[in-house]
């Protein structure tokens, strides 16, 4: 079934290729080029424009998704479930779930389901103060380690099985992320995390399947633990970022959900409502 505004539908150009679900909104003046599946409740903004741009490309806009005015989606690109894509923006490549993009090229922004979390706040803890602070995502804690300032250096430490949650069998760092590019998109069923800005800093996004909360970390003496069967993303890295992350598994592909669907599936699984 396909819902347009009766007022603006006959302004719009749309391709008979394409596939719109149920209550689409298309705005005036949209051009909705070549092979393109627009899913549930999606918005698609005036003077809005869906170009596949070739016969074997194709644009795949899920459920809920907003484009907003004026706005390019060019080329074969997914756009996922909940995104928003800002006016003006220049879509060239897939954009995943509750993403916000903008600009052109576009660069995620934000996440629409997406607020700080009051751990951020570290509690009552005291800024030098040791402590554990509990968010509003299942099983993430924010951990406030030992600092120690001096005029020779700085310090801050903490030891495995005490401070820590959990013992370390490997560590990884990410560094030199351009502040366009996003990082983690996905899950680990077994593997517990422990996140660190050794340098610089960057945003973490932590999400259980009903909550998300986004995380500064900006501080090498405060760690974000992410327990396994958490959707995790980084991003908004600054140019001198080094993230230092310590797992608690040695590495396995097969241990990692890649797909949010997929997370999404086994977490309701899992721990239903």
């Amino acid at each position: 079934m396909k819902k347009l505004n009766p007022d603006l539908a006959a302004h719009a150009l749309i391709s008979p290729l394409a596939v719109l679900g149920t209550n689409v909104e298309i705005g005036a003046g949209v051009i909705i080029n070549g092979s393109c599946d627009i899913g549930d409740n999606c918005v698609i903004g005036t003077s809005a424009v869906l170009d596949p741009g070739t016969d074997d490309a194709h644009i795949i806009v899920e459920a809920d998704v907003r484009v907003m005015a004026s706005a390019t989606i060019a080329g074969s690109v997914r756009i996922a479930r909940g995104a928003l894509v800002q006016p003006g923006a220049i879509v060239m490549r897939d954009v995943p779930p509750h993403a916000i993009v903008a600009g052109n090229p576009a660069q995620i922004v934000g996440y629409t389901t997406t607020q700080a979390d009051a751990a951020n706040t570290l509690g009552t803890h005291p800024f030098d103060t040791p402590g554990v602070t509990t968010s509003q995502v299942r099983g993430v804690t924010l951990h406030r380690l030992s600092k120690v300032l001096d005029l020779r250096g700085n310090l801050t430490v903490g030891e495995f099985g005490r401070t820590l949650p959990f013992e370390a069998k490997r560590y990884f760092m990410v560094f030199g992320v351009p502040n366009a590019e996003v990082r983690g998109e996905h899950a680990h069923r077994t593997c517990h995390q422990f996140l660190i800005c050794a340098h610089g800093s960057c945003s973490v996004v932590a999400d259980d399947g009903h909550t998300r909360s986004e995380f500064e970390l900006d501080d090498p003496s405060v760690g974000l633990h992410l327990p396994p069967l958490i959707w995790g993303i980084q991003y908004k890295y600054s140019h001198d970022a080094v993230l230092l992350v310590f797992a608690s598994e040695f590495y396995d592909a097969s241990e990692y959900i890649r797909t949010y669907g997929e997370f999404i599936e086994l977490v309701s699984r899992k721990n239903p409502e």
